[in-house]
């Protein structure tokens, strides 16, 4: 029995599912939009959500302007210890920018749900389920055009 065992194993060991999340994650924030399968996805919703509350907790260097010295130096930590822990999963220094600085902004009035799961249908060769995991306030339309492996899917292409 797996009482209290949360999350999906996805026939992986444990260190090649953490990277698996981790290329995923940093691929989202990227490009705001990737292709991959239904339990990949629900499964990266989790760690998507957590980076982007981090990325909010952590705040804009423009919300730093206006505090005391006392306050700006605890501000300060308190940023760069958020920043360290959505390091852990997002690997790409751009896409660690884009988080505390665009998604913080686009999400800060938002208290959760940042991600949008579309199913798209079917892979050819094993029939998986394929879906669209996208970031919520998303410009422009979604599509089935993409690629067929589990790669990132530009937004700009569709």
């Amino acid at each position: 029995m797996r009482h209290l065992k949360t999350g999906r194993k996805l026939g992986r060991n444990s260190s090649h599912r953490t990277a698996l999340y981790r290329n995923m994650v940093t691929a989202l924030m990227v490009h705001g939009r990737i292709r991959t399968t239904e339990p990949k996805a629900k499964e990266l919703r989790r760690f998507a959500e957590q980076v982007i509350t981090l990325g909010k907790k952590g705040g804009t260097a423009s919300s730093l302007e206006g505090l005391s010295d006392a306050e700006l130096v605890k501000a300060r930590a308190a940023r760069v210890h958020k920043i360290r822990q959505a390091r852990k999963m997002v690997l790409d220094q751009g896409a660690l920018a884009k988080v505390f600085g665009e998604y913080a902004e686009r999400f800060k009035d938002r208290p959760g749900g940042y991600t949008r799961i579309y199913k798209v249908g079917y892979r050819n060769g094993d029939n998986a389920p394929m879906v669209i995991i996208e970031l919520v306030d998303q410009p422009g339309p979604v599509t089935e055009a993409g690629p067929l492996a589990d790669e990132a899917v530009d937004s700009a292409d569709e």
